[in-house]
């Protein structure tokens, strides 16, 4: 395989990092190694490879020649030592949270995180007696109030699901560095393209892969980046969980991470135009994208993000509590759906009438004009 500069830059590195032409063939693309075990030449490369003396495989729960690639290559974008992948976001949060709390130990999390990292610190840190202070993570003082003696990490998500509430990362690694905490970032709704937790101090970056990174729908993953050291214990505990990612799965990353910085630049400038066009409608009551000056974390995700502010969004309407329902059935060309990060345009109604929205890679015009003969149709529109 070409050695691979890291000097380049990054829609460089996400076509090439990690990966070049397969040794063995030529073939330029990379192969999907559907194996569970590799064979050894001799006793000797056995105890070499047990022993960590020599690259190589044993078991693919262990390790996989294609998610060898992706791990390389996510690991370059984020500006990391090592990542390991798994068989999905969740599987990577689990993995972290168990690598690195145990009974007796405290965790300070953002009340606004994803659905399945919500119900691991409400139902899974009880049963193992590990303490859980949920907080606003825009509230630096309520932060800085919440941590214990017995606090061992701080987690929150830059742009978090599914309010778009605005953390602070830099500010946050500075709380995480002064208590002597581990801090982790989700970074799953800005992608590497967008920010690089790891540059701002936080300790580990977890991606939900079967978002952004895939880009298409057709892969579940999850990824996690962060110093060799802390990696490795994460990965211990993908391999004790038995949540490894499947090497198909692993390729699928690689294609479609390859198309990430362009993929990003239209969810970016579509996900703004829909939420000016949402932020005039009348029966809209409140719109949450960073990108609008009215968003109380605006001017720290301009610091953090460049003036480009993810695709995802979401929005309440005016009525009862079946409106985001109504509005999304009455879509045509968007998708009531879960997930995010996809090509297509994604709409998922949560609670208290809030709408998400994970907008995709079609023509803004064209999104528009769904969005408004469904607000008309679903009687939300007046």
């Amino acid at each position: 395989m070409k050695n691979r500069d890291t000097r380049h830059g990054f829609a460089t590195r996400q076509i090439h990092s990690g990966e070049g032409p397969d040794p063995a063939t030529g073939a330029h693309n990379p192969p999907i190694y559907l194996t569970s075990t590799y064979a050894f030449q001799s006793l000797e490369e056995k105890a070499a490879i047990l022993a960590g003396d020599k690259e190589g495989y044993v078991y693919t729960r262990e390790g996989n020649p294609t998610t060898a690639m992706i791990e390389k290559k996510v690991a370059d974008l984020e500006g990391a030592e090592a990542a390991v992948a798994g068989a999905s976001g969740m599987s990577v949060i689990a993995a972290a949270l168990y690598a690195f709390l145990k009974s007796g130990d405290h965790i300070v999390a953002a009340d606004d995180v994803y659905t399945w990292a919500n119900i691991w610190l409400k139902e899974e840190a009880p049963q193992y007696q590990i303490g859980v202070t949920r907080v606003d993570a825009a509230d630096l003082d309520a932060v800085r109030a919440a941590i214990r003696p017995e606090t061992k990490v701080l987690y929150a998500e830059l742009l978090s699901n599914p309010s778009i509430k605005v953390a602070d990362i830099p500010a946050l690694a500075e709380i995480a560095r002064d208590a002597g905490i581990l801090f982790i970032v989700d970074n799953t709704f800005t992608s590497p393209y967008l920010f690089r937790p790891l540059e701002h101090g936080a300790h580990l970056s977890i991606h939900s892969a079967t978002k952004y990174i895939s880009g298409h729908g057709d892969a579940l993953a999850g990824v996690i980046s962060g110093s060799a050291d802390l990696i490795e214990k994460v990965r211990h505990q993908i391999q004790v969980l038995g949540s490894p990612i499947s090497p198909f799965n692993s390729w699928l990353l690689l294609r479609g991470i390859k198309t990430l910085d362009m993929r990003m630049e239209r969810h970016c400038n579509s996900a703004m135009q829909i939420a000016e066009f949402l932020s005039r409608q009348p029966d809209v009551t409140r719109v949450n994208y960073a990108g609008l000056p009215s968003h109380p974390g605006h001017d720290v995700a301009k610091r953090l993000l460049n003036g480009r502010y993810g695709g995802m969004l979401s929005f309440s309407l005016a009525g009862d509590e079946q409106a985001g329902n109504r509005f999304a059935g009455a879509l045509e060309l968007c998708d009531h759906a879960v997930s995010l990060g996809d090509v297509s345009t994604l709409v998922w109604p949560h609670r208290d009438e809030l709408v998400r929205v994970s907008v995709g890679c079609e023509n803004a015009e064209d999104i528009v004009a769904d969005f408004e003969q469904a607000l008309e149709r679903s009687g939300t529109s007046r």
